[in-house]
């Protein structure tokens, strides 16, 4: 018997790689989700904390907020804003290293910009930086700045490209006939793009909630009285000063709150993207299973690998890879939502560690989104697939003459069709043939003989035309 050493469990040391990543947002799908680290990652926090701070010197030295303090000079101001303008990789280290130290990240931030002003004319007015902040002044407007930027600039663009290819879809297959199914069961016909529309219409709802989100900030200081400020200078009216300078930043600006802003907005914000992310995922579910019936023929972009063993597979992955990223996203929002809008009398720091997800919330989102334009960009609709099911499933047809039947007074009609179709499938010749032994009126009775399936739709193909009708 030959002795063979069992596995180590020590892994690889990943030597000349960097620092492998620990999540795949990082590290497999850092592609997908690049755009969005311009405004949730730490790096871009520090970012927008910077520019507040810098700009809430401005507004002191611009606005006469506090007595004696000198008014800056045109160049000063733009200089002050050159710092979060041209913040880089080295900044970054930086503050990492500054923080360090002050082991408080807001902190490091007030001493990097110091450092800045040494050695300029700006050098009298650094204690000024800072002046009547706590951190959460400074890190509610960083984080409504970033989540802001991050949903207009990224997150909306996105999601309504994707929405706007499901219209399109809805557009091009209005007419085309295809079989419903309630419960699983065949059922009263529609089109496809009617079905489509659907989901376009329910993903524009959510869209035009988004689109409506406030960005709430508050600038109060340590327990939202504005204490430290009223003792200090007693004849500035600081709640006008808190506003101005809020909606100056292009926030909405919260008068009363603790020492954190409230978070609610931000609460109302995810519940809203995860119940697009819902909606997206009833889609997903729906073209997934349109796939697995062959009514769509994933046949554009398809150089991929469906099998690792079976060449002729060309699996849905967009779909449930955009499935699989919908329920961690919507997981991660709802647990933001729970969490922010709790905190425990005037101050915990429970919301400090759970905004620190929101990045991976969103970038969870996007990548769902790019997966699912992906998948809905390489179907096209396989129209004999779709007519061989409706020819197949004359029964569906059991609706519409047991409703003419009840028109014209016929006894027992939805009896009669009832004992027809019902646990047996019917084909054409046995439909028409129970239509004109009705007794119906001889116009009536052709018209109905006439019907088929593909033809038994409604109005479903001009319902597709609410996509384009303004809203309420």
């Amino acid at each position: 018997m030959t002795d063979v050493a069992a596995p180590t469990a020590a892994g690889p040391t990943y030597e000349g790689l960097g620092e492998p990543a620990l999540g795949p947002l990082d590290g497999r799908y850092r592609r997908a989700v690049a755009p969005l680290a311009v405004h949730l990652s730490e790096a871009a926090l520090n970012h927008r904390r910077i520019l507040v701070e810098v700009e809430w010197l401005v507004h002191l030295g611009t606005h006469d907020v506090v007595p004696g303090v000198r008014r800056l000079t045109g160049d000063e101001v733009a200089f002050l804003r050159s710092l979060p303008a041209g913040f880089d990789a080295a900044d970054v280290a930086e503050l990492a290293e500054i923080e360090r130290v002050t082991v408080h990240d807001v902190k490091a931030v007030e001493y990097w910009i110091k450092r800045r002003l040494e050695g300029t004319s700006l050098a009298d007015v650094a204690e000024l930086v800072h002046l009547f902040c706590t951190s959460e002044d400074i890190n509610n407007l960083a984080y409504s700045l970033m989540v802001r930027d991050a949903v207009r600039e990224v997150w909306l663009p996105a999601a309504t490209g994707l929405t706007d290819d499901v219209a399109a879809m809805a557009h091009d297959l209005r007419a085309q006939p295809m079989l419903s199914r309630t419960h699983g069961q065949p059922a009263t016909p529609t089109t496809l793009g009617k079905e489509l529309a659907v989901l376009a219409h329910r993903l524009r709802r959510q869209l035009a909630r988004i689109s409506r989100a406030e960005f709430l900030g508050k600038f109060n200081g340590a327990t939202g009285t504005y204490a430290a400020h009223r003792v200090s200078v007693p004849t500035t009216d600081w709640p006008a000063v808190s506003r101005e300078f809020v909606t100056s930043l292009g926030l909405t600006w919260n008068p009363l709150t603790t020492q954190i802003e409230s978070h609610d907005w931000q609460a109302e914000l995810y519940a809203d993207v995860a119940r697009f992310g819902r909606v997206l995922h009833n889609l997903c579910t729906d073209v997934w299973t349109y796939i697995s019936l062959g009514y769509f023929a994933q046949v554009r972009g398809q150089g991929t690998v469906g099998s690792s063993t079976m060449p002729h597979k060309v699996n849905p992955i967009r779909f449930e890879n955009a499935e699989a990223n919908l329920e961690v996203s919507g997981g991660i929002f709802r647990v933001l939502e729970d969490t922010l809008t709790t905190s425990r009398l005037q101050r915990d720091l429970t919301d400090s560690s759970m905004q620190r997800n929101i990045g991976v919330a969103f970038g969870h989102s996007l990548l769902a989104i790019e997966n699912a334009r992906r998948g809905l960009s390489g179907l096209d609709a396989v129209p004999a697939a779709l007519a061989a099911d409706l020819d197949a499933t004359w029964e569906v047809l059991g609706e519409a003459v047991q409703s003419v039947m009840r028109v014209h007074g016929l006894p027992e009609p939805y009896e009669r069709l009832k004992e027809l179709t019902r646990g047996r499938r019917v084909d054409a010749g046995s439909m028409r043939e129970f239509v004109l032994g009705l007794g119906l009126p001889e116009g009536e009775a052709a018209r109905l003989a006439a019907l088929t399936p593909a033809d038994y739709v409604g109005d479903a193909a001009a319902l597709v035309d609410h996509l384009d009708a303004p809203s309420a």
